[in-house]
């Protein structure tokens, strides 16, 4: 979830700045998206995976932007709507990021 739209909601610096909070994405991105809360700024990049108007990028389909959540260990069930509360996010993101390092250390 963006620094921006969690200041809004009023949260402290430690709290935003969670390493499970961190997405590195294109300026061009982080500028469009700005401090929109994730329920828009989602719901925009669902409606771009379906033909609607590029905002974010240049992902156009569901597929390829289910695979760049996973690439990314985002719940891909934002793309679908479902918009955890921060912490719920934060736990799932988390979760995710461990499995991928442990999937990397099992390749080793």
């Amino acid at each position: 979830m963006f620094r921006k739209s969690l200041k809004k909601l009023g949260l402290a610096r430690g709290r935003y700045n969670q390493i499970a909070n961190f997405v590195l994405a294109q300026s061009e991105i982080n500028i469009a998206i700005g401090d929109k809360a994730p329920e828009k700024y989602f719901q925009e990049l669902a409606e771009q995976c379906d033909g609607g108007k590029k905002r974010y990028g240049g992902i156009t389909k569901a597929a390829q932007m289910n695979a760049n959540l996973r690439a990314n260990c985002l719940p891909e069930t934002l793309l679908g709507g479902t918009i955890p509360n921060y912490d719920a996010f934060l736990e799932e993101r988390r979760k995710l990021m461990a499995r991928k390092i442990q999937q990397w250390f099992e390749a080793l």
